[in-house]
């Protein structure tokens, strides 16, 4: 499996931005499918944002418009921006990798904190 770097959470007022930066131990072009996924408390995992190698990109309804993500190849990174935070984006954000016949990866999540 690939290994997964997660960095740049914190805490922001409503409002405020972050970005989230995934940094993978291989070539991003060999991973199929890369994306982001968040928890809340009492909350199952919930799927944000997700690239392919190719550059499509796909957003939940509730982040669209608000968050985008993105890649530098060169640095075997996936970035999450998010602008326009709310309350409601609070939770632990997690780096996800798919590679066929390998399986799925995981980051070690990191605090994102919204205030109100």
């Amino acid at each position: 499996q690939v290994q997964l770097v997660e960095f740049g959470g914190g805490s922001v007022q409503a409002g405020g931005s972050l970005r989230l930066s995934c940094v993978a131990s291989v070539n991003i072009a060999s991973i199929n499918v890369m994306g982001w996924y968040r928890q809340a408390p009492g909350k199952e995992r919930e799927w944000v944002a997700r690239i392919t190698p190719g550059g499509t990109t796909n957003y939940a309804d509730s982040v669209q418009g608000r968050f985008t993500i993105s890649r530098d190849s060169a640095k075997n990174t996936v970035f999450l921006q998010m602008n326009s935070l709310k309350p409601e984006d609070t939770a632990v954000y997690y780096c996800n990798a798919l590679q066929l016949h390998i399986g799925l990866s995981w980051g070690q999540g990191t605090q994102v904190t919204v205030s109100s």
